[in-house]
């Protein structure tokens, strides 16, 4: 069972079987030339242009918009360290989704694209660019399928931290020391809109840095916008906001006795044996906080469960004109929104905010996001309906992880993809898609 130079393993409990390494010829990562083509086919490469300058010089290795697709694509494919990047340096895959450049040579090193993550990103016009870059992406899928009405949902959430970077504090409410970024999200889990935050700011601060400026956008195209938000965002100023811009709103608020003392009817359990399933209860009625200068419309919903002693109530204040009903069934698709920040956590690694200096775990945040929202470009544009609704995760393990062997002829390369999750029917469905695209205007 010893081994000769160059020569294949001979293994004793199979005297048939043979093992070889065949090193750079061999991908696990297949599944991202898709992704690649949909990049190519949105003008990914001329966003990359437009919004990130290069400050190296001309004599530079690798081009710029290598080094970002790289950094981009490791972490779509669920590479959290930049540790892997000596490895996927010579991938196939990873060598053929950027320029000719680095298809024989190889892609960048860890210490290369270290270097280009937290220094030359971190330069405050190409942080700026990467916001930019991700909102005018999002802005071409949305001109594929432009909806009338736009729903935005914001919310925060924690992301741990495990030194002592720069900015990271400990949030009462999270119990641990952490970054607290804001997120703004449309209907379709695109991510418009992102702020790294240090970990002790109120769960709303800097909501109008991200929410205006998108409603703004919106109108200006012509459509309606509605927006949605937890109780975190229950402020007048933010109702007030909204109402100066006639845009709808759904947002929760917080129970007090002032509230409960409108709906003291609801609250007696019913008579009888409990049933199985929960009885719900709605009310509609005008309320005005110390705080607010005018009444608003809350919606009360009150739910009696098996086995609970005590309902479960809860607030919405809204101007929607809609059923209670309605405007009930409208709040609770926010959840959809907690769902897409737990994929961008457990998918694109969006927690990985490890380096010491705060704008360079900004860098990294949007790098995730942007990987975040390829992805989902992927998902909602590309793939077929019977799969639509599958996790990025679920993405990533089925489609993306596709064992494949690059073969080189004198003219073309061979990507010899393992058919298996991405059989080649799925994979004809799926560039017929992308190809019917329309092209980028401009």
């Amino acid at each position: 069972m010893g081994e000769t130079q160059k020569q294949p393993f001979q293994l004793s409990f199979n005297s048939s079987l043979k093992v070889e390494f065949q090193g750079s010829r061999v991908t696990s990562d297949g599944g991202l030339v898709l992704v690649r083509e949909l990049d190519e086919r949105l003008g990914f490469g001329e966003l990359i242009a437009r919004h990130l300058a290069d400050s190296r010089g001309k004599n530079a290795q690798l081009p710029l918009a290598d080094l970002l697709r790289q950094s981009v694509y490791s972490r779509l494919a669920g590479y959290e360290d930049l540790n892997d990047a000596a490895r996927l340096s010579q991938d196939p895959t990873f060598r053929l989704i950027g320029s000719r450049k680095i298809w024989e040579r190889g892609a960048a090193l860890t210490s290369r694209l270290q270097s280009f993550e937290t220094e030359l990103l971190t330069q405050p016009d190409n942080l700026a660019g990467l916001a930019a870059l991700n909102r005018e992406l999002i802005v071409r899928a949305e001109a594929i399928d432009p909806p009338r009405r736009v729903v935005l949902d914001m919310d925060s959430t924690e992301i741990r931290v495990y030194g002592q970077q720069e900015q990271s504090a400990y949030n009462g409410h999270f119990e641990s020391t952490c970054y607290h970024p804001l997120l703004l999200f449309n209907r379709k889990g695109d991510c418009l809109a992102a702020k790294l935050r240090p970990g002790n700011v109120h769960s709303a601060e800097g909501w109008e840095e991200l929410l205006l400026p998108e409603i703004a956008h919106q109108q200006q195209q012509g459509k309606a916008v509605v927006f949605r938000a937890d109780a975190a965002f229950a402020k007048p100023e933010i109702y007030e906001a909204l109402e100066e811009r006639d845009v709808m709103y759904a947002i929760r608020l917080p129970a007090n006795d002032n509230l409960q003392r409108n709906i003291t009817e609801l609250l007696t359990r019913p008579v009888g044996r409990p049933s199985y399933r929960p009885v719900v209860w709605l009310k509609s009625f005008l309320y005005q906080a110390a705080s607010w200068t005018t009444a608003r419309r809350v919606v009360a919903k009150v739910e009696f469960h098996r086995g609970e002693l005590f309902p479960r109530v809860g607030f919405i204040v809204t101007n929607l004109t809609g059923a209670s009903r309605a405007v009930v069934r409208f709040y609770n698709k926010r959840g959809t929104a907690e769902q897409w920040i737990k994929e961008g956590k457990q998918a694109v690694k969006m927690t990985r905010l490890s380096c010491h200096r705060f704008r360079a775990n900004e860098v990294r945040l949007w790098l995730s996001l942007i990987a975040y929202n390829l992805g989902n470009l992927w998902r909602r544009l590309a793939l077929p309906v019977a799969i639509s609704n599958w996790s990025l995760t679920s993405l990533q393990q089925r489609l993306v992880k596709t064992g494949g062997r690059l073969v080189k002829h004198a003219r073309y390369y061979w990507l010899l993809l393992a058919e298996s999750h991405l059989t080649r029917r799925l994979f004809t469905s799926m560039l017929r898609k992308i190809t019917a695209l329309p092209l980028p205007a401009g």
